[in-house]
């Protein structure tokens, strides 16, 4: 059963990570592209959340999506 948990912390890590730099990507852009409002770049970082959930769905995905075990 702890072996069981640790592998979904990990895995719940993982994907936290990988949000934080698809979310953290798409608002650093904007901004690198003159974009200043906190409103529009919060939106960004979180349509970023889209790429790993879209990862997620994939079944062919063995990271941590739908294909994984």
């Amino acid at each position: 059963m702890h072996r069981r948990k640790r592998e979904l912390m990990e895995t719940l890590k993982q994907l936290s990570l990988s949000w934080f730099r698809a979310a953290a990507s798409a608002a650093i852009a904007l901004y690198l592209a003159g974009e200043t409002d906190v409103k529009v770049l919060g939106t960004a970082a979180l349509a970023g959340f889209l790429g790993p959930v879209l990862k997620w769905l994939d079944p062919s995905a063995t990271e941590f999506g739908r294909g994984a075990r």
